[in-house]
């Protein structure tokens, strides 16, 4: 801050600005209490737990709210929440292991180890390094391929991933454009698996968990050896939270697997803070191999906006990268149905912050970590609930007019027995996603869209307009439903293209992605 600039300042104002920003205070426990009170209620979240680690010293891990509306049963520091994408750090940090003990390099092809690993063209394919599967600059799109991972339910294995991701088509330049990418944090899981011998879930388990202590945590729900304080994922359906099924699928384990506490997660914190070091000072992975997670490998948009004046956004490896008040952050967030996650750290500051949910608004968990960061970096206060609980409220408002607007001409077209254009009965088969079956239900008389991979993917088809149509999922909280447009030549049906309803819907949901090409008889 320019003191002369700002104006005349008092010297009790300068001495409270020197103490806010100095190494010896932090923030009061009912500050963060405060605000996490708002944001369960504001937000509609059941529980919230936040874990805050400064100069290696815990200075709050604490549980708040209901871990399950179901049993009433309460968030505490132990409480498990699956950490969802957070899990990309810990299989990032892996490969630096392996290259720390020569098993591998980050610039060795992936064909090394894969050989049958294929991408979109042969160049792409020949070139594709493990560096390249963790730093999303494929120029595959936004969660390309995500529907083989997402939602749970599907049967496709990552050997299913690496045979598929071929068709895949490519919507950008390889290694020009940041597009976040699943399916690849998958297969670098797989390369951990060859170079060590091991399943992913042992050698993270083994090489992390084990050495860090933290012995609540699981590699994946499968492996995750006491659930008897895990929370259960919330859901808003109609206006009103519901407990859904939890993720459990084990696909997804190298990309989005792990469950965990505020407890362990600080001491993950602190090993990332420490330059690698376990709780009893032993060296686990070296200062110049630590470093490289942080090391910037493709630039994401940046937003420069008060207060925090971010000049540059970049991925690393495993862990998203900015400038915030001139400080260097390094995070990432994670999501899961019913969940979402965050993780923060500043080095400068020595500084790490972990907001766990069980409900999927990530407006809960950056109002609290933005209020709890703003603290140590000497900012003003900002009522974070309140500026975020405004523009949520405009976003959903407008989402749902959209999505309203096309019920209505549905329902419309019910009430006046509209004829379609098209009949699109039949099967049809996408090359990676595999086949769907549009059929009549004997019973209703309705249209029906089955998938035969991914069972959740089943719901109602009705006529919109013109070549278009539109699915309504069987599962509401899938938050998902799509439009449907069919493809003809010479007034025959050759295949169905989609894409979501709603500018909400989560972009693992890529129906865009799909070509679905009509089989014939």
């Amino acid at each position: 801050m320019n003191l002369v600039r700002a104006g005349k300042i008092g010297l009790f104002t300068m001495i409270s600005l020197f103490l806010h920003t100095g190494t010896a205070q932090e923030i009061p426990v009912s500050k963060v209490d405060s605000c996490v009170q708002q944001v369960l209620k504001t937000f509609n979240v059941p529980g919230i737990a936040v874990g805050i680690v400064h100069k290696d010293s815990v200075v709050l891990a604490k549980g708040y709210g209901i871990s399950n509306i179901e049993t009433g049963e309460t968030v505490n520091a132990s409480t498990n929440f699956g950490i969802a994408s957070n899990s990309k750090a810990f299989t990032a940090t892996a490969l630096m292991l392996l290259e720390q003990g020569g098993r591998l390099k980050l610039d060795d092809k992936v064909r090394k180890y894969i050989p049958e690993f294929t991408m979109y063209n042969t160049y792409v394919t020949e070139e594709f390094t493990i560096r390249d599967l963790l730093t999303h600059r494929s120029g595959l799109g936004l969660g390309a391929g995500d529907l083989m991972v997402w939602p749970d339910g599907h049967n496709f294995t990552p050997d299913d991933i690496i045979s598929n991701i071929q068709y895949l088509k490519p919507v950008s330049g390889f290694r020009t454009k940041y597009d976040y990418d699943n399916l690849l944090y998958i297969i670098a899981g797989v390369v951990i698996e060859r170079v060590s011998g091991m399943p992913w879930t042992t050698f993270i388990e083994e090489n992390f968990l084990v050495p860090l202590r933290m012995n609540r945590t699981g590699a994946s729900w499968k492996t995750l050896h006491d659930k008897t304080n895990v929370i259960a994922p919330h859901v808003p359906v109609d206006g009103k939270l519901k407990v859904i099924e939890r993720y459990t699928h084990s696909i997804f384990d190298a990309a989005a697997g792990l469950y965990s506490n505020v407890d362990d997660l600080i001491k993950w914190v602190r090993f990332q803070l420490n330059h690698g070091k376990t709780p009893d000072g032993r060296e686990l992975l070296g200062k110049h191999f630590m470093d490289q997670l942080s090391k910037p490998q493709t630039l994401m948009p940046a937003f420069t906006r008060p207060p925090y004046n971010t000049l540059f956004r970049a991925y690393g490896l495993g862990f998203q990268l900015q400038d915030v008040a001139g400080k260097l952050e390094v995070s990432h967030t994670g999501g899961l149905e019913g969940i979402v996650t965050q993780v923060i750290m500043y080095p400068q500051l020595d500084l790490g912050i972990i907001v766990l949910t069980n409900q999927q608004e990530g407006a809960a968990f950056m109002a609290v970590s933005n209020t709890i960061k703003d603290f140590y970096l000497g900012l003003p206060y900002f009522d974070w609930v309140k500026e975020y609980a405004g523009l949520i409220s405009v976003r959903n408002t407008n989402a749902e007019k959209t999505v309203d607007e096309v019920w209505q001409f549905v329902n419309q077209n019910v009430q006046d027995k509209v004829i379609p254009v098209t009949e699109i009965s039949g099967k049809y088969r996408d090359a990676w996603f595999g086949n769907i079956t549009i059929l009549k239900d004997r019973n209703t008389g309705k249209l029906r869209f089955v998938s035969e991979r991914s069972s959740q993917l089943t719901g109602d088809v009705s006529y919109y307009k013109d070549k278009t149509w539109v699915v309504k999922w069987d599962n509401a909280y899938l938050h998902a439903d799509a439009f449907i447009i069919v493809e003809t030549v010479h007034n025959q049906v050759t295949g169905l293209k989609m894409k979501p309803i709603s500018p909400l819907t989560d972009f693992s949901y890529d129906f865009q992605d799909l070509d679905l090409v009509k089989i014939k008889n």
